[in-house]
């Protein structure tokens, strides 16, 4: 069914793309939001990526590759609204962020709440100072459940490397919590 609906839309039949982003929205809602920690930068770059997925849906080759093609438009799609945040943030204090409207924020980018427990302030802020390629790598393992080999076909990267990268973004995760608890 999922492949008819990607080869239909690959042939311009905007209903069937429309059924296929119905289905995967959700999804790829939570990825992005756990990525970029902020609802309105994760609803953006759903946007976004589904409108990039649209606009590029001829040279995807494989429909049986749909969901690692489009994976690595998502994790792309969220490095970019993470360096445009990066630009977009104004005033640190407190450990809290202004941004440009002026709303007051966590520096993870979530709401602040008074009532969040130190130690899940501490693991939000660290996670925040993680870069874009180290969030996408624990959250597509840790919060998606994929297998390595999945994760290397989202990314586009051989399965070592995969390996070796969620290593390297466990141990940057640690040194970020180990800074926030001193």
């Amino acid at each position: 069914m999922e492949r008819a609906l990607i080869e239909q839309a690959q042939k311009g039949d905007r209903g069937a793309f429309d059924a296929l982003v119905r289905r995967k929205v959700d999804a790829v809602y939570g990825t992005a939001l756990a990525i970029l920690g902020h609802e309105a930068d994760a609803q953006d770059a759903v946007q976004e990526a589904f409108v990039a997925a649209w606009r590029s849906l001829g040279a995807l080759r494989d429909t049986d590759r749909f969901d690692a093609w489009f994976g690595r438009i998502l994790v792309n799609t969220c490095r970019m609204s993470l360096r445009r945040r990066k630009v977009r943030q104004i005033e640190v204090t407190d450990g809290s962020i202004l941004d440009g409207s002026g709303a007051r924020e966590r520096a993870a980018g979530g709401p602040a709440f008074d009532d969040v427990t130190a130690s899940a302030e501490s693991f939000d802020r660290a996670f925040g100072r993680l870069n874009a390629d180290e969030r996408a790598i624990l959250v597509l393992h840790h919060r998606e459940d994929l297998p390595v080999a999945d994760i290397a076909a989202r990314l586009g990267i051989p399965a070592g490397t995969v390996k070796s990268r969620l290593f390297a973004a466990r141990r940057a995760l640690e040194r970020a919590i180990a800074r926030e608890d001193r």
